[in-house]
């Protein structure tokens, strides 16, 4: 599934892509000024007519001896939707496992486990405030659309100039953190605390 998801926003195939890139956008262009079940309705109405008219044309052929009359889309009526009690085990595990890290990550930042992680995830919400004040959701989510349609295929073909300006980022935001750390009371202590006890551990291996 991983690797589906990666060809299609890579435009490894351009006509899929083309396609799922502008029924998305023709959706949510479509949210804006309609409501979603209007939206919804019109794209199931307008799929159900293209599937029985199909059946409808397959049933005409069979009338008049020219065809079997069978139905389309027989092939994906005999594809097994059931899960093995293994895949439905594997499934729910992964799906336990990913809502115990969600958890772990909300109790970190927002019982303080680190000071420092905290503020930014504060400044980040904060940041967000005025982002909503601009733009609504919708918006934000076609811009996002936008985004993983466009960035990845930007970054494979400018791979070299990004990685060289994130990581002069990266350094610069490393050295503000440090900083921060250092002239918060308690964080500097813990770090170096955590820095012998690794050390500690690695002489005795």
């Amino acid at each position: 599934m991983g690797s589906k998801v990666a060809d299609l926003l890579y435009w490894k195939d351009t006509k899929t892509s083309g396609v799922v890139f502008t029924g998305l956008m023709v959706s949510l262009l479509s949210l804006l000024h309609f409501s979603i079940v209007s939206v919804a309705a019109h794209v199931a109405l307008l799929l159900l007519c293209g599937t029985i008219s199909l059946r409808v044309y397959r049933k005409v052929l069979h009338t008049v001896h020219r065809g079997d009359g069978s139905n389309p889309f027989q092939a994906y009526l005999d594809v097994d939707l059931t899960l093995t009690r293994e895949q439905t085990e594997r499934l729910s595990q992964q799906i336990a496992s990913r809502v115990v890290v969600a958890a772990t990550q909300l109790r970190h930042f927002l019982l303080v486990e680190d000071l420092v992680d905290s503020l930014k995830l504060a400044l980040l919400f904060y940041i967000l405030t005025f982002v909503g004040a601009v733009f609504n959701g919708l918006t934000l989510l076609i811009l996002g659309v936008i985004g993983l349609f466009t960035v990845p295929l930007l970054y494979r073909q400018h791979q070299a100039q990004i990685d060289q300006y994130v990581g002069l980022v990266t350094n610069q935001l490393s050295h503000i953190k440090a900083k921060i750390r250092a002239k918060i009371p308690g964080t500097g202590a813990l770090a170096s605390a955590a820095a012998a006890v690794s050390g500690s551990k690695a002489k005795a291996e």
